[in-house]
């Protein structure tokens, strides 16, 4: 099965942004023009681009709609949205605006109900939720204080039908560290479909992933800053 390459557009009121220990900051990187990474992306030959609306999972408000709209009108790209997205109507609107899936917000797993309205409203491949983890426990970033045994959360989602997870280990957002495999092979064993996020720096960690039993990895900071040759990675990727 091909391996799937997310590269990452982190919006900060509609600039570039990366998230850091002390919270989202803007990046310099492409002069900070989301529009810029995109393109540059795509011409590595990027399929899909992992668009997060940093301003919804830090302030509660989805200021970045537009910038999302604009990014999936590019031609040949599939956009999954991401950042604080934790409702059934919050879904539909980074829909509406373009993107071919989304990432539902950890912080949503403290109601069950709502994660529930989301599986039986979304068709077949609309929808991911995201497992942040944090010393062993689902800990998402952002504005909600929510603090969820990893298993046993992993458990109900896959009994009330969760379609795959984007697995993110927190600390190693940013810092180009490496990732997290014995993480990712837990959550594998729950036998959904997995995404990695975290770490990745290279082209040895992304084979390391996809050893660990991911479908596919979103990369941020090495492939805004060009340490990930990120081209090879992706002619990797495909094969």
């Amino acid at each position: 099965m091909p391996f799937t390459l997310l590269p990452a557009i982190d919006l900060l009121a509609g600039r570039l942004g990366v998230f850091t220990p002390a919270g989202p900051e803007p990046l310099d990187a492409f002069g900070g023009d989301p529009l810029r990474a995109a393109g540059a992306y795509l011409e590595a030959g990027a399929g899909w681009l992992h668009v997060v609306d940093m301003d919804l999972a830090f302030t509660g408000t989805a200021t970045n709609l537009g910038s999302l709209r604009t990014i999936a009108d590019l031609p040949a790209v599939r956009v999954q949205a991401s950042g604080g997205i934790r409702t059934w109507q919050e879904v539909g609107a980074f829909l509406a605006a373009g993107a071919v899936r989304v990432v539902v917000s950890s912080a949503a797993l403290v109601d069950e109900h709502a994660v529930t309205e989301i599986i039986a409203n979304a068709r077949p491949g609309e929808v991911l939720f995201g497992i942040e983890v944090d010393d062993g426990r689902i800990r998402p970033r952002g504005t909600e204080t929510v603090d969820l045994d990893l298993l046993s959360t992993l458990g109900w989602l896959r009994a009330i039908g969760a379609p795959g997870f984007l697995v993110t280990a927190v600390g190693r957002v940013g810092m180009r560290v490496g990732p997290d495999t014995e993480l990712l092979r837990r959550v594998v064993r729950s036998g959904v479909p997995v995404l990695a996020a975290g770490g990745v720096r290279s082209l040895e960690d992304l084979v390391a992933v996809r050893a660990a039993g991911a479908h596919g990895a979103v990369v941020g900071r090495a492939a805004l800053e060009g340490s990930l040759d990120l081209a090879r990675a992706i002619a990797w990727a495909a094969v």
